[in-house]
């Protein structure tokens, strides 16, 4: 898909799902745990220069500048940054919001201490440039962490089906396992660390209630059945070794 189609795709159904999406319980409650997560795995941010690659209407921005972090957000869409800017200045917080694609990150090589992306990829076409882009802007040393649909949950399945009945948005989403995830990331020369699920209840209220209070748990055993896969990955330091990446929990 074009940028221009992507562009009018995130901006058409981009704000208004995620604004109903979290006023809803199980949206809420689902959000907050994959944030969780992905904030868990960004460790301290105090005073790192962060990207928020993909940031959408700056929802995790604006968490990463809370917590104290030096942030900048990046997306394709105009309209979705106005959002975000919007929403960083209700929550007096000082985020840089730039238009920018994924695959081609409008920043010098080594800028960030930590680059963040969070369901972008299953939308980008060429996942290989994404990460290879960045990585780039990475330092040595820096932190890569992804959030990621997994292809194999209850959710997508019903996704899928939603794309099926023709949903404008899961019809250009490409779902994927966390060995596929793995294996893209290790090709870009990055050191994978942790990778953990999430959400392993269905998409039923009643049921991500009773589910949540282990949801962490699970996630640390295995990435079977997560809608929401979380990878942690670092940037080598010049000569030197990298380890052997850690399985994937099965």
């Amino acid at each position: 898909m074009g940028d221009t189609a992507m562009n009018a795709t995130m901006a058409g159904v981009g704000r208004g799902c995620s604004a109903a999406w979290r006023s809803s319980v199980l949206g809420a409650l689902t959000e907050r745990i994959e944030h969780d997560l992905i904030l868990r795995l960004a460790g301290d941010v105090r005073g790192r220069r962060a990207l928020d690659a993909g940031c959408g209407d700056g929802n995790l921005s604006i968490a990463l500048a809370r917590r104290g972090a030096l942030v900048t957000g990046v997306d394709c869409s105009p309209t979705m940054l106005a959002e975000a800017r919007e929403q960083a200045r209700i929550n007096r917080v000082d985020v840089s919001f730039q238009e920018g694609r994924v695959e081609d990150l409008p920043f010098e090589d080594g800028g960030f201490d930590l680059v963040l992306a969070v369901t972008v990829l299953c939308f980008v076409p060429d996942i290989d440039r994404a990460i290879a882009e960045m990585t780039r802007v990475l330092r040595p040393g820096g932190r890569l962490v992804l959030g990621e649909l997994n292809r194999w949950s209850l959710w997508a399945a019903r996704r899928r089906l939603k794309a099926w009945l023709g949903s404008r948005l899961w019809r250009e989403v490409r779902f994927r396992s966390a060995s596929e995830l793995k294996e893209a990331i290790l090709a870009s020369g990055l050191e994978v660390g942790t990778i953990e699920g999430a959400v392993y209840y269905p998409p039923v209220t009643a049921l991500a209630r009773l589910m949540a209070p282990i949801d962490p748990h699970l996630g640390r055993l295995t990435t079977v059945g997560a809608a929401f896969i979380a990878i942690g990955a670092r940037k080598p330091n010049p000569g030197s070794a990298a380890p052997s990446a850690k399985p994937v929990p099965q």
